[in-house]
């Protein structure tokens, strides 16, 4: 569990990763030399990667759906592999509930998604999917992003 200094510290980040620790100070009252070695003692436990939210339709991909995909287990980890090196994988989770994994793909169109599911089914025999397409983000990535409810 984080202490209340690294919450405020872990918030600034998932509000805005670019912040300059000077501003990050004048946010939280930290001083900036504290910062600096909280956050360089965090990335290499706490901070996996530090990335940026694309909106994907305004660069031409206005297909986006979470898939749900069950497989023989004989044909998961090759599938997994696979997934991993796809371009079109946006995110991928091991899940449970009857199905497998979770894809978040992304794609121009749908046609193009639907294609690729077919070839994902012959090539790797999936035995059952569901699509869910994702029409609009109302709330991503908020998770310990609002500066006030860390600093309570």
């Amino acid at each position: 569990m984080l202490n209340k200094k690294d919450r405020v510290i872990m918030s600034c980040l998932r509000n805005n990763a670019r912040e300059t620790l000077t501003r990050m100070s004048k946010l939280t009252h930290i001083p900036v030399s504290t910062i600096y070695d909280r956050l360089r003692a965090h990335e290499e436990s706490i901070i996996q990667k530090h990335t940026t939210l694309i909106d994907f339709s305004k660069l031409g991909y206005n297909a986006r759906a979470n898939v749900f995909l069950k497989v023989e287990r004989s044909n998961r980890d090759n599938l997994v592999s696979h997934l991993k090196a796809s371009e079109h994988t946006n995110s991928l989770f091991k899940i449970n509930n009857g199905y497998d994994l979770l894809v978040e793909f992304i794609f121009p169109d749908i046609k193009e998604l639907e294609d690729y599911l077919d070839e994902l089914d012959g090539q790797f025999n999936i035995k059952d999917r569901q699509m869910f397409f994702v029409i609009e983000d109302i709330k991503r990535e908020g998770f310990l992003a609002d500066l006030q409810l860390a600093l309570l």
